[in-house]
């Protein structure tokens, strides 16, 4: 079996699984947020039950529209804040939380060999530490925080190997952008994405959580990485309960294996109105920007901001543009203010805000008006997806996007480093 069947295997009571056989397998964690868990709270109580099936495996965070930007978001964020104290569930909110993708890793409450799922799509992020993990809807959420269990197909797995060395400027962002331009939208539909080579090995923790984060974004219903060294140092320090390490066999068929060159590729940038449309950032010619947008759970950690903050020290953001920050949690925002990273990035110009998912969604902190241009570290440029329908986001890494802030259009952090 490859490293998904493993997982599921383990936690469906099971020797093996293959591609397209129904199972019902156990959770090591329950994900909602603010948009999704009172949803998940109201099919709860029809269900009958009283309790949740087990306090510490379930997490409520409160990250999309916090601090609330209005009537119904608060009234949102106090359903789960009164129905966490009741059943005496873990909440974060304001002033402890983060984007939850960012937040659950960084606090060990997601760790390898685990099955993870969240009513959010982009849950698929945790198997950056070699978890399955997967975006479901508000009502199998209910039903998991009942009984434990959730019911899935085993998908298919389509492994990834990339070889090379990662040129300048090019990190986790460019290789899925890059992958997803080849393959498509729905080139890893309902499938599981398994990424390895040489070029992953020397990947960072972030870049990795970056890749798995938009494995949605190519359909795919996970992305995983095998658990390395680097992995194991990053949980270190933040486990307090055992875990497994589950490794594909060396004779398992895949449904497909896809290589890549990673030498030659360069920092991508996806056109609107899809991730799919990814080109190198040196082709996407005279593209004025009004705002860049820094964060997000796709890069919002401290690496991210390390490399906006290379970019924008002793630089300036354009005049009429507007650039936003966003740590993705306070101890990212800690890491950052002691860095020097806040400072850089208040001298050049930029609002840094509390963590939130904020303009990802077009919910707050940054939503665009008709007409208007965003270069976004995150990871969806639908038609709409960050304000008016007639505006525009184009998505890059975030040394792409501190450069394009500076310069007022869309350009490689080289021209504006010289």
């Amino acid at each position: 079996m490859n490293l998904a069947e493993k997982i599921l295997a383990a936690h469906a009571g099971k020797n093996e699984v293959a591609p397209g056989e129904f199972i019902s397998a156990a959770v090591d964690m329950v994900l909602s947020n603010d948009i999704t868990a009172p949803i998940a709270i109201k099919e709860f109580r029809r269900l009958g039950v009283s309790k949740v099936f087990d306090t510490s495996k379930i997490v409520m965070v409160a990250d999309h529209f916090v601090p609330n930007k209005d009537i119904p978001s608060a009234e949102q964020a106090k359903q789960m804040r009164e129905f966490c104290l009741e059943q005496g569930i873990k909440f974060y909110d304001v002033g402890e939380m983060g984007i939850e993708h960012v937040l659950l890793p960084e606090q060990g409450l997601v760790l390898p060999g685990d099955v993870v799922i969240g009513a959010d799509s982009h849950t698929c992020t945790y198997g950056a530490l070699g978890a399955f993990a997967t975006g479901m809807g508000s009502t199998d959420i209910a039903v998991a925080m009942a009984t434990g269990d959730i019911w899935m197909k085993v998908p298919p797995t389509i492994k990834f190997v990339y070889h090379g060395t990662l040129g300048k400027w090019v990190g986790g962002k460019d290789l899925i952008l890059y992958t997803i331009g080849d393959i498509g939208v729905d080139g890893a539909l309902y499938s599981a994405m398994e990424f390895t080579g040489e070029a992953i090995d020397e990947l960072s923790m972030d870049g990795r959580f970056t890749m798995a984060n938009m494995a949605i974004e190519a359909g795919g219903k996970a992305g995983l990485f095998h658990v390395d060294n680097k992995t194991q140092l990053y949980i270190k320090s933040r486990a307090n309960r055992d875990y497994l390490v589950y490794e594909p066999d060396i004779d398992t068929e895949y449904a497909r294996v896809i290589e890549y060159d990673v030498t030659f590729i360069e920092p991508q940038v996806s056109l609107p109105h899809s991730p799919a449309n990814a080109k190198p950032v040196n082709e996407v010619d005279n593209v004025k920007i009004d705002q860049a947008v820094i964060g997000s759970c796709t890069n919002g950690r401290v690496e991210d901001l390390r490399l906006a903050a290379q970019v924008l020290k002793r630089h300036k953001v354009r005049h009429g543009v507007r650039c936003i920050i966003i740590p993705g949690s306070q101890q990212v925002y800690l890491e950052a203010l002691s860095e020097g990273l806040i400072e850089i990035f208040i001298k050049a110009g930029a609002a840094v805000s509390t963590p939130t998912c904020g303009p990802c969604l077009g919910g707050h902190m940054g939503v665009l008006a008709e007409g208007e241009c965003c270069i976004s570290t995150t990871n969806r440029n639908f038609v709409g997806r960050m304000g008016s329908t007639g505006s525009e986001v184009y998505l890059a890494n975030p040394a792409v996007a501190a450069a394009s802030a500076v310069a007022g259009m869309i350009v490689s952090p080289d021209r504006v480093m010289k």
